[in-house]
C-alpha cells in the first residue's frame, strides 16, 4: 500500500477513492445521521420512508456537496498519513521502509491516523450532520422576527424532546436553517467560536483511533488471505472484498461512540442538551436505554461495504494508476 518514497500518489489516490464512496455511501449515511441523533423514527425502513416522503430523492443527498468537496483533503491525509507513518514504523523498527509491516506495524500506523485525522475530519462531519438534520420541519426559532417573516436564524437540528415547529415549505424548503455549507460554518464559528466546529471531537477520538485499527487491519488480513499464491498484489475483486468487509467491521464496532459523536455534533446552540461526552453517555442512557448505542447498527454494516468496497478499490487502481508513469 506505501509507495518507497515520499511521493503524490497516495494522496491523490486517497482522493479519488474518498470521492467515490461519498457517491455511494452518503443517501445511508444521512439515514445513519438521523436514526443517531433523533428518536422520531422506529427503524431504518421507516426513516427511509419519511425522508422519502417528506423530502423526496434529494433528502438523501442533504450535506454531500461539503464531504464530497473537502473528501479531497480529507483523504488525502488519512492514506497519505497512514502510508508515510507505515514507511516510518519500519524504518525504525527494521531499518528500512521498504521492509514489509507486520500487522502490529498496521494498527500503530492506523491509529496514529485516526489521531491526526479527527483535526480536519470533526468540522467536516460537523458540517455535513447539521446540513442532513435540516428537515422541513424546524426546531422552534433561536430568535424570530415576527415583522417581515420568520427569521433563519433557527437552531440547526431536532434533538429528542425539543419542540418543534411546522414551517410552511413554501415550495423551497422553508425550514432549512443553514443556506449550505459555508453559511453553517460562518454560523457555528459566530455563535459558537472556532471551538464549536471541534464539537464532538472527543467522541471522534474515541471512534477514530481504534476504528481506523478496525479498518486498516482487517484490509490487510482479508486481502492476504484473497490474494493468489505467488502473486504480488491482489486482484480487483479480492481488494473490493477486502475493503468491503473491513469497512463493516469498522463501521459496527465503532456504531456507539458514532452514537455520542452525531448526538454531540447534531446538538443546537441555543437549545444545548448535551454537556459533553460523559453526560451525553448517561443522558442517553437513562432515557432511551442501552440499545440507542447501538441504533444506526444495521445501516452502518449495510453501508459499510460499499463504502469501503469503492473507496480501496479506487484508492489502490488508482495508486497502481499514478505508479505506473
Amino acid at each position: 500500500m506505501a509507495s518507497k518514497s515520499f511521493r503524490m500518489d497516495d494522496f491523490l489516490a486517497g482522493w479519488v477513492g474518498g470521492a467515490s464512496s461519498v457517491v455511494v455511501g452518503h443517501p445511508l449515511d444521512t439515514v445513519k445521521t438521523r436514526l443517531q441523533a433523533g428518536n422520531g423514527y422506529k427503524n431504518m425502513m421507516d426513516c427511509i420512508i419519511t425522508i422519502y416522503r417528506k423530502e423526496t430523492g434529494r433528502g438523501f443527498f442533504k450535506g454531500m456537496s461539503f464531504p464530497l468537496a473537502t473528501i479531497a483533503a480529507y483523504n488525502s491525509l488519512v492514506f497519505g498519513f497512514f502510508s508515510n507513518a507505515q514507511r516510518a514504523i519500519c524504518k525504525r523498527r527494521y531499518g528500512d521502509e521498504r521492509h514489509p509491516a507486520s500487522l502490529n506495524d498496521v494498527a500503530a500506523a492506523s491509529m496514529l491516523t485516526g489521531l491526526v485525522s479527527v483535526a480536519l475530519g470533526a468540522p467536516i462531519d460537523l458540517v455535513k450532520i447539521r446540513l442532513q438534520m435540516q428537515t422541513h420541519t424546524a426546531v422552534l426559532a433561536e430568535s424570530f422576527q415576527l415583522a417581515g417573516g420568520v427569521s433563519h436564524n433557527m437552531a440547526a437540528a431536532a434533538p429528542a424532546g425539543v419542540r418543534s415547529l411546522h414551517v410552511s415549505n413554501g415550495g423551497g424548503g422553508g425550514g432549512c436553517v443553514y443556506r449550505g455549507p459555508l453559511h453553517c460554518i460562518g454560523s457555528v464559528v459566530r455563535r459558537e467560536g472556532i471551538q464549536g466546529l471541534y464539537r464532538g471531537g472527543g467522541a471522534m477520538l474515541l471512534r477514530d483511533i481504534p476504528g481506523y485499527a478496525l479498518y486498516f487491519v482487517p484490509y490487510a488480513v482479508f486481502c492476504d488471505l484473497l490474494k493468489p499464491d505467488g502473486a504480488t498484489v491482489p486482484h480487483p475483486c479480492a481488494i473490493w472484498l477486502a475493503g468491503g468487509l473491513a469497512g463493516a467491521v469498522s463501521w459496527v464496532t465503532a456504531t456507539p461512540a458514532d452514537v455520542v459523536k452525531s448526538r454531540l455534533q447534531a446538538d443546537a446552540h441555543l437549545h444545548r442538551k448535551y454537556k459533553g461526552i460523559l453526560h451525553c453517555i448517561l443522558h442517553s442512557y437513562k432515557t432511551e436505554g442501552a440499545q440507542v448505542f447501538f441504533r444506526g447498527t444495521s445501516v452502518n454494516a449495510i453501508r459499510g461495504f460499499p463504502m469501503s468496497a469503492t473507496m480501496f478499490l479506487g484508492y489502490e487502481l488508482s495508486l497502481q494508476f499514478f505508479q505506473s508513469f
